[in-house]
């Protein structure tokens, strides 16, 4: 079964221009490093070589990766999403009850995901607690460190796509 990823259509672009640097730019480099290293002679102990093949190879390996959550990719346009509800691409405010401390995050897909940056995975245990919750809601979210609590304080539209 093909699941599809949730993904804004900003994280669809930086996934497709980073597929894009591969094919065009990193592949071609990584064969002419091959190429040179080679010409070296001996390959059994040539370290260059033997360097190019696995650089090479991670290449490619992320180039297919790529192409899989691409091809499964579910865009979802976050200026256009509901902020009734917590949902795919809103930016949601808690508060953390054991200590008042607010926080905000951006429900995005797994791919975009970032909490330094903001944004938190609608597949975490976190995201998964909002998803379909509105302001004043609690929220219980089951995490490695045990259950925390948080209320929902604002659901607002997305701050980028």
């Amino acid at each position: 079964m093909v699941s599809r990823i949730p993904m804004s259509r900003g994280g669809y672009k930086r996934l497709r221009e980073e597929l894009e640097r591969l094919e065009k730019k990193e592949r071609p480099d990584v064969v002419r490093a091959i190429e040179v290293a080679r010409a070296h002679g001996d390959l059994s102990e040539n370290a260059e070589y033997h360097a190019a093949k696995e650089r090479q190879s991670m290449i490619e390996g992320r180039i297919m990766e790529l192409k899989d959550k691409l091809a499964r990719a579910e865009v979802i346009d976050c200026s256009k999403v509901d902020c009734g509800r917590a949902v795919f691409g809103t930016v949601v405010t808690l508060v953390d009850m054991d200590t008042d401390e607010e926080i905000t995050y951006q429900l995005l897909g797994p791919e975009e995901s970032d909490v330094k940056k903001g944004s938190i995975s609608v597949l975490s245990p976190l995201g998964r607690s909002i998803i379909g919750k509105t302001v004043g809601d609690e929220v219980l979210a089951k995490t490695p460190g045990g259950v925390r609590e948080f209320e929902l304080l604002e659901i607002s539209p997305s701050m980028v796509d």
